[in-house]
């Protein structure tokens, strides 16, 4: 197939897996081998698209003019490239786990939810290949609306409230913050489209730059930047695979594809580096890295931890290229990756435990990895990426970021890495001792009921991607490729 083609099935092929996974609702075993074979192909016709890219071109289509120079139209560059095999790849692993889970905790309205994921993917696929800010807020917008029924799965008063926290936060900043941005970049540049060194240069500076800025930098609300952050919190209402996919597969990595996606295509790295007035991006990532990490320390629920931790990490991405310098904007282009694989892991391993173990507290865990030691192993691999020490993916993304921040004398970022870094080992590395080192206070009273490993395809997942992790770390040539070359040609 040429790459026209398979940028189309690229789109259309969750689409159509939505429309056959509602078909076979009353099957389970089908409806779900759909699932799996569609997560499949799409990862496939994603892949095929890799060493075109590579090569350097960018497959384009471009669908509909709306009107004169605002088109619904694609094209697969190096960043979008990663995040496309990154949101596929790990469809297929959430997929198998979801499987494990969904069954394992007897969940209702299954159908709906593997048909939302579907939609939810074939969103990611069209904010990825984006060829221009118009098509990118379409998608984005229609990524917020097919996850709600997700983050609400449950049905329950807490779900309803945490899905309207969702739901107004992430619309909100898109349509008060986001589309204007878009609307005012159109009319000073004459175009939404993607460019290659920005579309701003010599036609914005000074203080309407930097306002336009922090419009969209606020405005792309799942970057999850403070204030605009208790959405990621607040979803944690949702079925575990749901938040694996809020925070690894799709919604915030969109978000933090959003970011760098506008720096280097709409702002253009090197106009940025002129001027003296985005410094403030950095302190605001700074101050969110921080000020999540301490909320993280204190939290005893292990999601909201996680959820935290994915805020922090988050900002580690918009801190990079807050910086302006290449090394740090790689950094930035691997830790969507790295944090991908890490952050699945720990949330596979949270719904594992609550699976198996029905525990959902950190004060909990004492001797759990006595009895789930797959799973807690896999964790300790994902708190490692976290923290950012080898031989993880996150240790590789940490040290570019470090470097370029470094390299730059941007004395602020190195401190806000180092102090995080710190706090980040003091918030999960208590969570591995206690599951190894620490007996069950049941086992001490001799009341504790036996448990072992969630369902193989829940530990099979987790262990695939804690895998994943590892071998990012040793294996980092394709995306490390696309993100130099993503500054070569951005």
């Amino acid at each position: 197939m040429d790459t026209a083609a398979a940028l189309l099935a690229a789109l259309l092929g969750p689409l159509a897996g939505a429309v056959l996974i509602a078909l076979c609702g009353r099957r389970p075993n089908l409806r779900e081998g759909v699932t799996l074979a569609t997560a499949a192909l799409l990862f496939y016709v994603v892949a095929s698209l890799l060493p075109a890219v590579l090569a350097g071109a960018q497959p384009a289509l471009a669908l509909i003019e709306v009107m004169p120079g605002l088109a619904l139209a694609f094209r697969v560059e190096p960043l979008g490239m990663l995040f496309a095999l990154v949101a596929s790849g790990l469809w297929i692993v959430n997929s198998v786990y979801s499987i494990g889970y969904m069954r394992a905790n007897a969940e209702a309205h299954q159908t709906r939810f593997y048909v939302c994921f579907a939609l939810s993917l074939a969103a990611t696929m069209g904010i990825a290949m984006a060829a221009n800010l118009f098509t990118l807020f379409l998608f984005y917008e229609a990524l917020t609306l097919v996850t709600y029924p997700l983050v609400v799965h449950a049905g329950s008063g807490a779900a309803r409230a945490g899905g309207r926290v969702y739901l107004g936060l992430l619309m909100g900043t898109s349509i008060v913050l986001m589309l204007p941005a878009i609307i005012f970049t159109m009319m000073v540049a004459g175009t939404t489209d993607f460019t290659a060194g920005g579309v701003l240069g010599g036609k914005l500076s000074g203080a309407a730059l930097g306002a336009l800025l922090a419009l969209y930098m606020f405005g792309i609300g799942k970057a999850a930047l403070m204030p605009f952050h208790r959405w990621l919190p607040a979803a944690m209402v949702a079925p575990t695979p749901v938040s694996a996919l809020l925070h690894a597969v799709a919604v915030v990595k969109a978000g933090v594809f959003c970011v760098v996606k506008v720096t280097v295509y709409i702002f253009g790295v090197e106009q940025l580096a002129t001027e003296t007035n985005v410094y403030w991006l950095a302190v605001v990532a700074g101050f969110t890295i921080i000020a999540a990490s301490i909320v993280a320390l204190r939290a005893d629920n292990l999601k909201r931890r996680l959820a935290y931790s994915t805020v922090s990490q988050l900002a580690y991405i918009v801190l990079a290229m807050a910086i302006l310098a290449p090394l740090s904007i790689v950094g930035a282009v691997l830790h969507i990756a790295a944090h991908a694989l890490g952050k699945i892991t720990l949330f596979f391993a949270a719904g594992a435990i609550y699976t198996a173990a029905h525990k959902t507290e950190v004060s909990q865990l004492d001797g759990i990895g006595r009895r789930m030691p797959w799973t807690m192993a896999a964790f300790a691999v994902g708190v490692l990426s976290m923290i950012g020490l080898p031989p993880t993916a996150g240790f590789v993304s940490k040290w570019y970021m470090l470097s370029g921040a470094m390299a730059a004398e941007h004395w602020l970022a190195v401190g806000v890495i180092a102090a995080s870094t710190l706090l980040n080992a003091g918030y999960f590395v208590p969570i591995v001792y206690r599951a190894f080192f620490v007996a069950p206070q049941q086992d001490r009273d001799a009341l504790h009921a036996a448990h072992g490993e969630a369902p193989w395809a829940m530990v099979a997942a987790l262990v695939a991607t804690a895998a994943g992790t590892i071998a990012l770390f040793f294996l980092p040539e394709v995306p490390l490729a696309l993100a130099w070359q993503m500054i070569g040609t951005g």
